[in-house]
This record gives structure tokens, C-alpha cells and sequence, in this order.
């Protein structure tokens, strides 16, 4: 396919905020696409080169970026800077600038280059990024132009999300009905390109054999919710009841001496910690598998768990060494999904809790997860109390004939945590999708209160539920300007559903934790809307803590769970 040709699928794309326009737009294109190339386009349309746990990117700035346009139009950087600060878009500059007929390029050789400047480093990198791309703007046309400079510094921004893309597959293949053997696929490997160009190259049949790889994350099961332990009984009978860890959720995929570590958003993060690698590289009885588990710090002269505040320090890129030996990081080890040539997501529970027991050796720093098995609520409730005093964030009781599954919430696993008065006393991850400006005092800071949506995961949108206000510092809210501005939006990104006009858009990008005092209906926010346009909100919310960088925007809570919560609170308030 031409280059040129996919650039008019992404105007189409652009265009339009309906959903289903969205999904036929996408079906047609991945219907033109040929197996060699499809991958590529799945990955260029979300704004990427490979999938995020590739840990690839171009790792330029609009700076580079108008010095690479200048370079290849024969125009000054200040006119270039000029022409952006009129418009707004480096996107738009480059197709105002680039002149050239373009047209024959094709995505193969336009990815190629873009992948070029990506693995391009060492000494002399920078101008050789800046070279690079020049060339690739004298080969294209200006509307070409314009995706590429966009792509480059990560503001493609056409909506598209992972259930969006698995949708459009299925669509393409005449079958709507195929989506949950493509989503399977999907859970099993995080890579839609892979998904796609196995479907493209061998078929439904392909799927239904696709199998777990070594090194590609596995998409983490989540846990539902119930207010009481009696409920959980009631819900899954007896049940392995174990210690809910507030730390670093982690999934690790050993192959020999190599070891990978990925979050709980997929992304790479083996360099932060060494230690953990290190553990897994010398103290497993197996050769090949894949687990996973909670890193947190501790004190090793007490062995006291650190809150979820301390272990954050030791996700960053440098100076790990010395934090290390200040917050070494002990690994709760819960769930095994892989060994030496065997799926155990398909295993039940109690037989995966048993392997993985069998195959950790004995060491300073990985170590199974704390668990028993019971039927009685009340050992339950007393587990409970018992790690809510250590400092623990409670208890997940676990299905023990149930598969592990991937990528899904479900009560196969369910969290219990306090829930009293009839008052919210579960945390909820929101999305910020828009700021307010702010008034008063708050006006210095630019920022006085942010948007907070929820995840629909039937429509692939976010619906809002809050304004947070509170919670954070003037230094934060000073960060957050800075943050949020560089994600800026001139309207509503297509995958945000909101009645409220927030004074500055911003791509659904950041999740932030919130407490309020109750869930409450309300005109103003069109999480889990009815007929009447009446939603859900959060009654006096509050951050806790900054930015959550280990979550992406889908994993904040489900409309379906805010819902929930909803019920359960008045369930609370009525007894």
C-alpha cells in the first residue's frame, strides 16, 4: 500500500467521532492491506512502531522536528517556529512547507525510515535523526508530510484503541462474531500486529492455535469486587484467599539466563529491577516461564513493607544502583502462566498456586504470595483486618477451579476492601481527559481542577464521573500545567464522551487515583448515562498521590464498576 493512500484512510479517521464510521473506516483499510504489510499499519495508525513493551521510540522533539523540516525545505528555523506558532501543529507546518509530489512511496519504506531514526544512536545521533528524517520529507508529498511530522513527536492522535482495532478485524473478515477468538489472541501476546498478520497469513485457524510466546506479555487479569466476605462465599464458594499488595504489579518472562520484567501497563521495566532479575535468573527450577507477582520495598532490618508512596521511587531510568540498596524491593510471586513448554492459564488455580511453589527456590527476594484456603467468611474477615493493620491494601480471594484469564475482570478473582456508612471507601483510577483553568488563587497555577473519566469498555470510550479538584500540592498542580499542555487537544478527543466543556482537552493519556465521599447520580457526567441523561459522579473527590505512570488509560475503573460500587453503597446505607 502507499504511503499516500493510508494518509487518506487517517484524514477519514480524523474526520469523524462516531464509533461504528470508525470501525468500517479501519475494516476497509485493513481489507486493502496485504499480510506483509499489516502489522505496520496497525502499529502506524495508533501513533507507534511496535507495541509499547518493545520499549521503541523515535525520540525526537518538536525542536528536532522544525529543524529537520527546515533542513528539508530550505526554510529558517524562525520562519518555521513562526509559521508553528500560527498554527499550532508541526503537522500542519510540514504540510504548508514540504512541496514535493510524493505519492510513491510506500508505508513498507515510510515505517523502514521511521524505524531508522528510532534505532539511530550514540555519538552524532541527534543530527543524524535530523538527516534522516529530512530525507524522508524530500520523498513525500505535503499531506504525507503531515502524518509523519505528527508521528514523529507522538501526536498522530486518531483515536484508535486496541478494542477498536480487534472490532475492525473482525469486521474485515465479514464476521463480527470472530472478536472474541481475535481478543483471546490478543491477551495472549499484547501485540495487535502480531494478532493481525497471523490472522492475514493464516487465517481463523491461526487464531484458534495462536499460543503464548516467551517475552511478550500476557495482558493481567483483573479482579471484581464485593463488599463483604459472606458475598464472596456465596459468589465462589471455598476460595484461596490471598494477601493484597500494594506495590509494583509485575510479570516476569525468563528464557535461559534472559530475563524481561513488564508492568501492569505492558511496558518494559527489567533495568529498575535488577535485583528481581537477578532472583529470577538464579532461584527458579525451571528454564522457561512465565509469572507473575507484586514488587514492593521494605525495610531490611525490620522486613516492614514500605507503603505503595516509597516503593514508587524505584520506577525510574536513573540512579537505580543507590536506590536500590535504600529501598531493595522484596517480589510477592501469585500467579504462574507459563512453564517450560506449558500454558498454565488454562490450568486451574490451585494447580498453577502449586507449580509455582514447586519452582521457586529458596531465596532473599522472591517468594510466593501469602495464601490459604477456606469456606468460612469470618477467617476471611479476620485475614482481612489482620493485613489492613500491616499496612497491606487487603485481601483477593481466588476461584480455585478457575482458569487465569487473560486480559478479563471477572469473579474468578474478587477484591474485598472496607466498604461502611454507606460511603465510598474504595479508591477509583480516573483518566484525566481535560483541565479547568481555575479561578482565584488556583488561577496562577493554570490548572485549578481536572476532568475525570471512567472506561467504557463496550464503546471503547471514556465517560466522565468528576472534576478533582483537591489533593494535590501547588507544586503538583504546577506540573501537572506542564504535563497536561503538552498533550493539549484544540477539541474533545474522539474517545471522550462528555457533557461538560472543559476549558483545555487533553488526549486520554494519564490515570490519577481519587477517593470521594460517595457515588452519586448526576446530570453533569455521562458515566453510565440513562435515558434521561442522567449519570454518575463522584461526590467530593480527592487525589491521592500524582500521576499513576503504571497505568495506561484503560486500565482506570470501568463505568460497569462504578456501577457496581454504586449498588453495593446502597446496600451499605439501607442495612
Amino acid at each position: 500500500m502507499k504511503f499516500l493512500r493510508l494518509t487518506e484512510y487517517f484524514e477519514q479517521l480524523e474526520a469523524t467521532t462516531k464509533r461504528l464510521e470508525m470501525f468500517n473506516i479501519l475494516a476497509e483499510l485493513f481489507r486493502e492491506a496485504s499480510p506483509k504489510e499489516i502489522d505496520k499499519i496497525i502499529y502506524l495508525s495508533q501513533g507507534q512502531l511496535l507495541p509499547p513493551f518493545k520499549g521503541i521510540e523515535i525520540g525526537m522533539s518538536e525542536k528536532l522536528l522544525i529543524r529537520a523540516i527546515s533542513d528539508a525545505t530550505g526554510t529558517t528555523t524562525k520562519r518555521v517556529e513562526d509559521i508553528f506558532k500560527q498554527a499550532g501543529d508541526l503537522g500542519k507546518v510540514a504540510e504548508e512547507l514540504v512541496k514535493g509530489k510524493g505519492g510513491g512511496v510506500s508505508t513498507d519504506k515510510v515505517y523502514e525510515e521511521l524505524m531508522d531514526i528510532a534505532q539511530t544512536s550514540g555519538a552524532g545521533s541527534v543530527e543524524k535523526k535530523i538527516g534522516l528524517l529530512s530525507n524522508l520529507f524530500n520523498g513525500v508529498s505535503s499531506r504525507e508530510a503531515k502524518y509523519i511530522a505528527r508521528f514523529v513527536i507522538g501526536r498522530l492522535r486518531l483515536g484508535i484503541g486496541d478494542p477498536t482495532v480487534l472490532e475492525a478485524l473482525a469486521l474485515a473478515q465479514g464476521d463480527r462474531a470472530l472478536r472474541p477468538e481475535l481478543e483471546r489472541a490478543y491477551n495472549l501476546c499484547s501485540d495487535l500486529g502480531l494478532v493481525a498478520k497471523t490472522l492475514l497469513d493464516k487465517g481463523m485457524e491461526g487464531i484458534k492455535k495462536f499460543r503464548i510466546h516467551v517475552g511478550y506479555p500476557i495482558r493481567m487479569a483483573l479482579c471484581e469486587r464485593l463488599p463483604s466476605s459472606e458475598e464472596i462465599i456465596t459468589k465462589i464458594g471455598k476460595a484461596a484467599v490471598e494477601a493484597k499488595y500494594d506495590g509494583f504489579r509485575c510479570q516476569i518472562h525468563k528464557e535461559k539466563a534472559k530475563v524481561e520484567i513488564f508492568s501492569r501497563n505492558l511496558e518494559r521495566t527489567t533495568h529498575m529491577f535488577p535485583e528481581i532479575t537477578e532472583a529470577a535468573r538464579n532461584y527458579l527450577a525451571v528454564k522457561t516461564t512465565i509469572f507473575e507477582g507484586e514488587a514492593l520495598a521494605y525495610n531490611e532490618a525490620t522486613g516492614e513493607l514500605f507503603p505503595f508512596q516509597v516503593t514508587i521511587q524505584r520506577k525510574r531510568k536513573h540512579g537505580i544502583e543507590e536506590l536500590a540498596k535504600e529501598y531493595p524491593l522484596k517480589f510477592f510471586a501469585f500467579e504462574l502462566l507459563y512453564a517450560d513448554g506449558k500454558d498454565y492459564t488454562e490450568k486451574p488455580y490451585i494447580e498453577r498456586r502449586g507449580k509455582l511453589e514447586a519452582i521457586i527456590k529458596k531465596n532473599p527476594v522472591i517468594e510466593p504470595a501469602e495464601m490459604f484456603v477456606t469456606d468460612n467468611p469470618k477467617k476471611i474477615y479476620e485475614y482481612f483486618e489482620e493485613a489492613i493493620e500491616r499496612g497491606l491494601e487487603g485481601v483477593v480471594a481466588k476461584r480455585l477451579d478457575a482458569p487465569y484469564a487473560a486480559g478479563a475482570r471477572n469473579f474468578n478473582w474478587i477484591k474485598l476492601k472496607r466498604s461502611y456508612r454507606g460511603e465510598l471507601a474504595d479508591t477509583i483510577d480516573v483518566c484525566i481527559v481535560g483541565y479547568f483553568r481555575g479561578k482565584g488563587a488556583r488561577a496562577r497555577f493554570g490548572v485549578g481542577a481536572l476532568l475525570g473519566a471512567v472506561y467504557d469498555e463496550e464503546t471503547d470510550t471514556f465517560k466522565t464521573v468528576s472534576k478533582v479538584g483537591s489533593g494535590f500540592t501547588e507544586d503538583e498542580f504546577v506540573q501537572l500545567k506542564k504535563i497536561l499542555d503538552e498533550i493539549a487537544l484544540t477539541h474533545k478527543h474522539p474517545r471522550v464522551d462528555s457533557v461538560m466543556e472543559s476549558d483545555v482537552w487533553i488526549e486520554p493519556r494519564y490515570v490519577v487515583t481519587v477517593t470521594a465521599d460517595e457515588i452519586t447520580r448526576s446530570p453533569s457526567h455521562t458515566a453510565g448515562r440513562d435515558r434521561e441523561g442522567i449519570g454518575y459522579a463522584l461526590r467530593f473527590p480527592r487525589a491521592i498521590g500524582f500521576l499513576r505512570t503504571d497505568k495506561k488509560p484503560e486500565d482506570a475503573n470501568s463505568v460497569k464498576e462504578v456501577i457496581e460500587m454504586f449498588e453495593q453503597q446502597k446496600k451499605v446505607k439501607v442495612s
